[in-house]
């Protein structure tokens, strides 16, 4: 007796399918296509995973970077990361940009700190 195998092959096609809900054309109907464009998907979120951290890290370093400057201008971003070291300050990029947007006297008695360190 032979193994009929049609349910479980279409139960895999169609998770395929519903995968590829809303792309162009055959992409979104046909189960080759469909199965490339799902995969080519695929490698792409997991690739702008990863970018999406390097993304945030280099927007936190620009608004730091400008609320350094806009506090002392001869001060740069990477002699205020120093003088945060020196001082034995440790917050993160991600806190400090968003002191330095919401909370912007407090970000200017870190730097006051970090500057303080330095001399």
């Amino acid at each position: 007796m032979r193994v009929k195998g049609g349910t479980v092959t279409h139960r895999r096609h169609k998770k395929v399918t519903d995968q590829a809900k809303g792309y162009y054309g055959r992409r979104s109907t046909t189960f080759k296509v469909a199965r490339q464009a799902v995969d080519k998907a695929n490698q792409y979120a997991t690739r702008d995973r990863h970018n999406r951290k390097r993304n945030f890290r280099a927007l936190w370093i620009q608004r730091i970077n400008a609320a350094v400057r806009g506090i002392d201008e001869t001060l740069t971003y990477s002699r205020f990361i120093n003088g945060l070291n020196l001082a034995g300050i440790e917050v993160d990029r991600k806190v400090l940009a968003d002191l330095a947007v919401n909370e912007p006297d407090a970000f200017g008695a870190i730097v006051k700190k970090a500057q303080a360190a330095m001399a």
